[in-house]
């Protein structure tokens, strides 16, 4: 005896649209990777709302700041780190890094070899 799966169209198109609609927020959120071998506390301030988040040495924050937000690594309540919203970063000795930008070949000389800059808004 031979069974027929049938789906329904009207079915199968929602299910897509949910899916296509999560991956594209999904893409357009940034990602933090801790790399150091010690946890790193990372505050995420999105508008007036601020939550803190301790990540485990390789753990990944993963889908904030669909909208931009600033970042703040450990106690630290200045410099803060802004983000627009699909970086991907890592934290590496205490540092945030933006992963998206080319890794050379060899190691890099000067200013090209330094850690993101701070934002001078609070």
């Amino acid at each position: 005896m031979v069974s027929e799966l049938v789906v329904s169209s009207d079915r199968v198109v929602p299910g897509f649209l949910i899916a296509l609609l999560l991956s594209t927020s999904a893409a357009q959120a940034a990602s933090i990777t801790n790399r150091d071998a010690r946890d790193q506390t990372v505050t995420v301030i999105e508008g007036s709302s601020q939550k803190d988040h301790i990540l485990k040495p390789n753990a990944v924050l993963d889908g904030i700041c669909q909208k931009g937000c600033l970042i703040r690594l450990g106690a630290s309540r200045e410099d803060p780190f802004e983000l627009e919203g699909s970086e991907i970063t890592s934290i590496e000795d205490g540092q945030l890094y933006d992963d998206e930008v080319g890794v050379p070949s060899e190691p890099a000389l000067g200013n090209d070899a330094q850690p993101s800059r701070p934002n001078s808004r609070p």
